[in-house]
């Protein structure tokens, strides 16, 4: 997914993690995904509070999403460079191309997970069938050695483990006996769990990870901390367990993300990461000069137009971290 917003933040990113044991809460804001009446998505990474989880760099949460009333989810093509994307839907269906030649389908409980590296593009749109769409779209930033790899798409339909009052799908790393084979490029976590009424988990957890919990539907508490819907509880590093309790009437559904604290300083704007911003000026032009760099897609038969770069800032950003 594209960040179309026409004045993104530059952002850099990095930074300590806080105190085990201390839940950080993160609010969404609401942020217009674009199209003829803008789907609106909410918002958790990054944030002026908190910019990184391990290397998970961006979050967005949306729907659930009446695509009659919104028109659904239709981005043309644009690039990314020095990242993964992750999508994973709970209702509905996005067609997905990508100038690596990739033609996948995004649907519940199946993750598709792109390598931008050097540089790739790629467009979405939702299908004509879809008519509630609710997922999420998250980032993964590539390391400094790894950040100019080549285009890479793959495709992963993880279990649902029945965990006891609660069931996981782990389709990043591993959680509760569950280990996903999708190559990343650092640690990482990420798993769909939900979790019936009244019940509560303790899931084994990597000390020297951060971790956080992404509220989707229902009541849950994290670590002893509520969560509001759309919220995203931070945990830092030095838990051993991972405490979540549903005291609600009806089944609550939350995403568990997780990996060591990213330890690099890393530069975000629009849809692009990169470590100066003489770097995202140059990714900058060559998309605008239809370089090489990110290859090539048609554009859907009357669907988005390719998306322009919006203007870089007038000054340079100062560097943004973590809390310590």
């Amino acid at each position: 997914m594209s960040n179309v917003e026409t004045g993104p933040a530059e952002l850099a990113c990095g930074g300590d993690p806080v105190d085990p044991g201390k839940v950080e809460i993160l609010d969404a804001r609401s942020v217009p995904l674009g199209g003829p009446r803008a789907m609106p998505v909410r918002r958790t990474l990054p944030q002026r509070q908190r910019s990184l989880i391990g290397a998970w760099c961006f979050a967005d949460h949306y729907g659930p999403d009446d695509t009659s009333v919104s028109g659904g989810m239709s981005v043309g093509p644009h690039p990314h460079t020095g990242l993964q994307t992750v999508s994973w839907l709970f209702t509905g269906e996005i067609e997905h191309r990508d100038s690596l030649g990739s033609h996948a389908m995004v649907r519940p409980g199946e993750l598709n997970l792109m390598t931008g590296g050097h540089g790739i593009c790629h467009e979405e749109v939702s299908t004509p069938e879809t008519t509630t769409l609710h997922g999420v779209q998250l980032w993964v930033a590539l390391p400094d050695e790894h950040r100019h790899t080549a285009r890479d798409f793959q495709h992963y339909v993880p279990p649902a483990a029945d965990l006891g009052g609660a069931a996981a799908r782990v389709f990043l790393g591993t959680l509760a006996g569950q280990t996903s084979p999708v190559k990343t490029f650092t640690p990482l976590l990420g798993a769909e769990i939900v979790l019936d009424p009244g019940a509560s988990l303790r899931l084994d957890a990597d000390p020297s990870f951060e971790h956080g919990v992404l509220l989707d539907t229902g009541e849950v508490t994290f670590a002893g901390t509520a969560l509001q819907r759309a919220q995203l509880g931070y945990l830092g590093i030095g838990a051993s367990a991972l405490d979540l309790h549903n005291p609600g009437a009806s089944p609550a559904r939350a995403i568990v993300l997780g990996g060591p604290p990213f330890g690099e300083e890393i530069l975000m704007w629009w849809n692009f990461v990169g470590r100066s911003h003489d770097e995202i000026a140059e990714y900058r032009e060559a998309w605008e000069a239809n370089s090489d760099q990110f290859g090539a897609i048609e554009p859907y038969p009357g669907g988005p137009a390719r998306l322009p770069a919006p203007p870089l800032p007038a000054v340079r950003i100062k560097p943004r971290r973590n809390p310590s």
